[in-house]
């Protein structure tokens, strides 16, 4: 009967010495709000004793992304002062030309310890200017969208979240948490950010070189998209069966269900490629078991890349292909 009593042990916070005053974190919430941008802060400050409140625009209730629905504890007019002020992202695009949002965080600011952003919540806090002449990161698809928005910001790729003293904005999603648990780091110790992490059951590597945005496969989506597809013929089944790698190498295989010879498969593959400007066909081999081609590209800052695509037929299956293209960077 104690051990079902105790079941309630895993929401309370880690253990922790009394503090004289809790410092406030504050969360703005906006519609399109993405979840884990504001409910991972949430709790690494939640867990670390912080007094943590979400402030919004309006007292409503509203509509966080992927539809969860949230009331929030403040309004910009009468939230405590912030101590820590957390900026998500999600859908910021009418949030990033909000007047008054923008004019909050930059009163917020003046007094705060911390400001952090999460994700494409850099976008909202690189509007106050706040950002001018500092480093920042956001989320892996969206770096050069931020550098076009704020050209006096230099943006970053290889960074889990980037430090500027009082302004910390961290990559995508997940890196919330490293970034909020980085904070509890500088703001109380780091041995009270490790037991919050610890508490939570989350991996945290703060000496961790882990950047989304600087994967080897960034390359590969510039050419196939982010859902990694290309187009089929009428009728033909695609799919992606695995899609791993590094920084120096990725390798992405497909499946395709499609009535044509193993060169007819590859060739899919080799004409999106070919659309690319950067890319350039090395070598080509075919035959009845396989084909496979050699490419060489550039990436956008100038590196050399060598790939080679392949296909070949699914053992025993009739018109199934395994395809698939490997990347390295050029030694």
């Amino acid at each position: 009967m104690a051990l079902v009593e105790r079941g309630g042990e895993a929401a309370r916070p880690a253990p922790q010495r009394p503090q004289a005053r809790r410092r406030n974190a504050a969360i703005l919430l906006f519609p399109g709000v993405q979840i884990i941008d504001y409910t991972g802060p949430y709790e690494v400050f939640g867990q670390a004793g912080f007094n943590v409140f979400t402030v919004a625009e309006k007292p409503d209730m509203l509509t966080t992304a992927m539809g969860m629905k949230v009331t929030p504890n403040y309004t910009l007019e009468d939230a405590p002062t912030a101590d820590v002020l957390v900026i998500p992202g999600g859908d910021v695009t009418a949030t990033q030309e909000n007047a008054r949002i923008i004019k909050w965080i930059q009163e917020e600011s003046k007094n705060a310890e911390h400001v952090l952003s999460v994700c494409n919540g850099a976008y909202i806090l690189a509007k106050t200017g706040l950002l001018d002449g500092m480093s920042a990161t956001t989320f892996y698809g969206l770096l050069d969208g931020l550098q076009a928005l704020a050209p006096k910001v230099n943006v970053v790729n290889d960074r889990r979240y980037v430090d500027n003293g009082k302004f910390i904005t961290t990559a995508g999603l997940s890196s919330g948490i490293d970034g909020s648990l980085y904070v509890i780091s500088k703001l109380v110790s780091k041995a009270r950010a490790q037991m919050v992490a610890l508490n939570m059951e989350y991996n945290w590597q703060p000496d961790s070189t882990y950047a989304r945005a600087s994967f080897a496969d960034m390359h590969l989506q510039a050419v196939f998209g982010r859902g990694l597809s290309f187009p089929v013929p009428e009728g033909a089944e695609l799919r992606v069966l695995s899609t791993e790698g590094g920084k120096d190498s990725w390798e992405v295989s497909w499946l395709l269900q499609t009535d044509t010879s193993p060169a007819g498969a590859l060739k899919l593959v080799d004409d999106r490629l070919s659309a690319s400007a950067n890319w350039s066909r090395q070598t080509a081999a075919g035959k009845a078991d396989g084909a496979k081609t050699r490419w060489r590209f550039t990436d956008k800052k100038g590196g050399q890349w060598t790939a080679q695509t392949s296909a070949e037929p699914v053992a025993g299956q009739t018109n199934r292909f395994n395809l698939t293209i490997r990347i390295e960077r050029a030694s």
